[in-house]
């Protein structure tokens, strides 16, 4: 997958999730106000993190060194694993159907290992830099 499919990628997962919280939002509003104070909470964390992959792999692409991207690359793998964990939570807690949310929560683990591939990729290419071998 090159630069601009994973760009495009991220920012497709991000508009799906967005649609998802903004459906959950609406089915938590018609419910208990204890239970919508809930979904706004993870919502709002859900969409910070799922946002976030997309702009920071964005970041990844203007980095100035292989150093710079590793760095970058880890900022991307920690906001798409964050984001399954908040999919996770929303799913456990009865919020949305955790069928509903498979999908998504595929799709952030799928870019987390790309990811985190990418980092391999770029230590294994730079054997005699520091990245290859942090400390």
């Amino acid at each position: 997958m090159d630069e601009l499919e994973f760009k495009k990628r991220t920012q497709t997962v991000a508009l799906r999730t967005i649609r998802m919280i903004e459906t959950m939002l609406e089915q938590a509003s018609t419910a208990e106000r204890k239970r919508s104070v809930t979904a706004e909470v993870l919502g709002k964390q859900l969409l910070r993190s799922a946002t976030s992959v997309g702009a920071n792999y964005r970041a990844v692409c203007r980095a100035k060194s292989p150093a710079d991207m590793l760095n970058k690359l880890r900022i991307v793998e920690e906001e798409a694993d964050e984001s399954g964990y908040w999919l996770e939570l929303i799913g456990e807690s009865g919020l949305m159907p955790t069928e509903r949310l498979s999908d998504l929560l595929r799709e952030f683990d799928e870019i987390t290992a790309m990811v985190v591939t990418s980092q391999k990729t770029i230590r294994s290419n730079n054997p005699k830099s520091k990245i290859a071998n942090p400390k």
